[in-house]
């Protein structure tokens, strides 16, 4: 299955995507969130579509929001490509470095990135996210996929003077409002053929600064279900992010390249479809 929230923002409803079509199923289901997780609510509405309700048709004109209803953590891995880490002129790391992204961060796919107040130098950053799907604390890595629900798409956008040059944790340049558009879909794993095979692009005004493939992460997915099950317990519809190929901004040699205002970043990856984000200044509400 493809998951998908649709309508205003504070206001999305559960709904499925089928080809190129959007269905309605919020008479199966109340939202994507951690009850949904925690109660079985994967199978439960895998075998409610199987008695071929009559769903509704979403119109393809709506907005799409963040696949999963805000969580209770979003933790992401720095540093989980050798080249990117090259780029940046960081150690390859031992162990996976986390880091926390807000939840009040996540936003719908195409909706706009907001540059915030003071910035001048927001980042973007293309990742393959994961979604837990059960409760997990002390998991085997042998064991670990049973706890992983679907993947997404996306954009861990950074501010990096906020994050390397003010002190203290990475969080600083992480959290900014907007800063995790997530989606369009989260599709569920049996969607996922090889998800250590997914190409991933990424362009601002249509030029590629990022293309790799999830084949180069350092850390994959079983190992960082059980590496972080070991700090702390992970809950239904946790989003975990696994870290940006090279390409950054940042990383641009001999004078990095951050996000102005207008600019349009589109970003993709193999079997979790595409997004869009319009780069709109701060303004004072």
């Amino acid at each position: 299955m493809k998951l998908i929230r649709f309508g205003n923002a504070g206001q999305e409803k559960p709904g499925i995507l089928i080809g190129e079509k959007r269905y309605d199923v919020s008479s199966l289901v109340t939202d994507f969130n951690e009850s949904f997780f925690e109660e079985n609510g994967l199978e439960k509405l895998k075998k409610a579509l199987e008695s071929n309700p009559v769903l509704p048709e979403v119109n393809a004109s709506l907005r799409l929001g963040s696949p999963i209803a805000r969580p209770s953590k979003i933790i992401c891995i720095g540093l989980n490509y050798v080249d990117h880490c090259r780029e940046t002129n960081a150690p390859i790391p031992d162990e996976p470095i986390i880091f926390f992204k807000s939840t009040s961060a996540l936003v719908g796919p195409n909706d706009d990135v907001v540059i915030p107040k003071n910035s001048q130098k927001t980042d973007w950053e293309i990742e393959l996210a994961f979604v837990v799907g059960k409760k997990a604390s002390y998991v085997d890595e042998a064991d670990a996929m049973n706890y992983v629900a679907g993947y997404c798409l996306h954009n861990d956008y950074s501010e990096r003077a906020f994050q390397l040059e003010r002190g203290g944790q990475w969080a600083k340049g992480k959290g900014c409002d907007t800063f995790a558009p997530l989606g369009p879909f989260m599709a569920t794993t049996d969607e996922i053929e090889d998800v250590n095979n997914l190409s991933m692009w990424l362009t601002v005004n249509g030029k590629t600064f990022q293309n790799s493939n999830t084949s180069n992460l350092i850390f994959k997915i079983p190992f960082l279900v059980h590496y972080l099950s070991q700090f702390m317990t992970l809950l239904p519809g946790d989003v975990i992010s696994t870290g940006t190929p090279p390409g950054v901004g940042l990383g641009i040699k001999p004078n990095p390249i951050y996000v102005k205002e207008g600019d349009v970043i589109e970003l993709g990856m193999d079997g979790l479809g595409s997004s869009k984000q319009l780069a709109v200044a701060y303004k004072e509400i």
